[in-house]
């Protein structure tokens, strides 16, 4: 099954006119055909049945039907991640949209300061959007960044708050836990700097270890993030 990102207002109309490089993608090199099924989906939780129509010389008609599943994961799950290279972050970017991470934020830490080059965000929500149809999910996630570590503990207003790092012991969260939404930190590869650990404990964060392994921050992330959005509602899961 084909999943097209279309703009949210497009959605509400009975057809959809699909243009450019999309129309270049689905149309000249996938060679998508009149009469065949595709799932149109908004970015923001919405899908749409649709059928070819039509398919003229530069653009193609899609009629519109029935709302089509979301395939969207229950618990609704924040990932905050170190400010990285354009390469690493790409990787996260990606697998996290597959997984089903909400949104993505990323932070500057003591022991990864990095200033993303000019464009970075818009390359990264591209890369997000492409994994969006490839996973056939409904919503695109929220990328942004880079934010002062002083206000990385703003962006968790509610839910369960958890962070990985290097210097967390064992121990067990229950999935699903803070209504329904939470925020999963990842400290950098060297650990999170001991004042920025204990601003986290003290604002009530659980510390959380994946082991006696040494993860690189982006396997760490989508492992973590994993944990939490795969489980089932309410397991207790030990590491």
């Amino acid at each position: 099954m084909i999943t097209h990102l279309a703009d949210p207002a497009a959605l509400d109309a009975p057809d959809l006119r699909v243009e450019g490089e999309a129309y270049q993608h689905l149309f000249r090199a996938r060679r998508v055909a009149v009469g065949e099924e595709m799932r149109v989906v908004d970015g923001q939780g919405r899908a749409r049945w649709g059928k070819v129509a039509r398919v003229d010389r530069t653009s193609a008609l899609v009629t519109l039907g029935e709302p089509a599943p979301d395939h969207e994961p229950a618990f609704r799950l924040r990932l905050i991640v170190p400010t990285c290279r354009p390469e690493r972050a790409s990787w996260l970017v990606e697998k996290a949209t597959e997984v089903g991470v909400s949104s993505l934020w990323f932070v500057n830490m003591v022991r990864a300061p990095r200033e993303p080059g000019g464009g970075t965000f818009d390359r990264l929500r591209r890369v997000a959007a492409a994994a969006v149809e490839q996973c056939h999910r409904s919503r695109l996630p929220e990328i942004s960044g880079p934010y002062a570590w002083k206000d990385a503990l703003k962006l968790s207003a509610s839910g369960g708050r958890w962070f990985l790092d290097t210097g967390a012991g064992a121990g067990s969260f229950r999935a699903g836990a803070g209504g329904g939404e939470g925020t999963l930190l990842i400290g950098p590869e060297g650990g999170l700097d001991p004042a920025e650990r204990g601003e986290l404990l003290a604002a009530g964060w659980s510390a959380m270890g994946l082991g006696e392994r040494s993860l690189r921050l982006e396997t760490a992330a989508v492992v973590g993030a994993a944990f939490l959005l795969l489980a089932p509602a309410g397991a207790e899961i030990q590491n």
